[in-house]
């Protein structure tokens, strides 16, 4: 079993709350944000300075549709070899349940089966993208379609998060603190850089 390798972290800025979430809120210089969905430009960079602790987050409670956040490191495709993790640290609410995107860089989209329920606080969590069952996801629409099938996780181009539903303010909500992506960094080929 090959090693992974922490390729990024992302906590995000420790800036004043604003909405929609841009690359301005990105702490990580190697990041590319993209927001996806007809609910994208309700995400908002959270956080509440009255409240001891409480981190600086990605919040969906204003989304009005389904919505997906994703990441592109400048440098690097990822491969999720069979230690390739994916850490993160979330709190949801109202049923609302997050699950891990995928872009393979020659493939579709996909989405992972909810991973992170309903929790009354915060709430690290690992996964092995590997033992996940994928779908095919409609990233303009934020919505699941048919099975993937066998998939290639060997190359992949953006990793994310999506609940694929609107908000519904704090009590039916998906927020996320930070993310961690553990694997085998592969050289980005030109043609995919940006």
């Amino acid at each position: 079993m090959t090693k992974s390798t922490l390729i990024y972290r992302e906590s995000w800025k420790e800036t004043p709350p604003a909405r929609p979430l841009t690359q301005e809120h990105v702490s990580n210089p190697d990041l590319l944000l993209s927001l996806h969905g007809p609910g994208r430009m309700g995400l908002k960079k959270s956080h509440h300075d009255d409240i001891e602790g409480d981190p600086y987050y990605v919040w969906s409670g204003k989304c009005g549709g389904g919505w997906a956040v994703s990441l592109r490191h400048k440098r690097f495709l990822i491969s999720f070899n069979e230690s390739g993790t994916v850490r993160w640290c979330t709190k949801q609410s109202g049923r609302h349940g997050l699950a891990l995107i995928v872009k393979p860089a020659e493939g579709p989209w996909l989405v992972s089966e909810p991973l992170a329920g309903d929790s009354d606080d915060w709430r690290e969590s690992e996964v092995r993208p590997v033992s996940l069952r994928w779908r095919l996801l409609d990233i303009e629409a934020v919505k699941v379609m048919e099975n993937a099938g066998a998939v290639s996780l060997a190359r992949i181009d953006a990793i994310g998060f999506t609940d694929l539903m609107p908000g519904g303010g704090s009590a039916a909500c998906s927020r996320l603190a930070w993310l961690e992506v553990w694997g085998a960094p592969v050289a980005r080929p030109a043609v995919l850089a940006r």
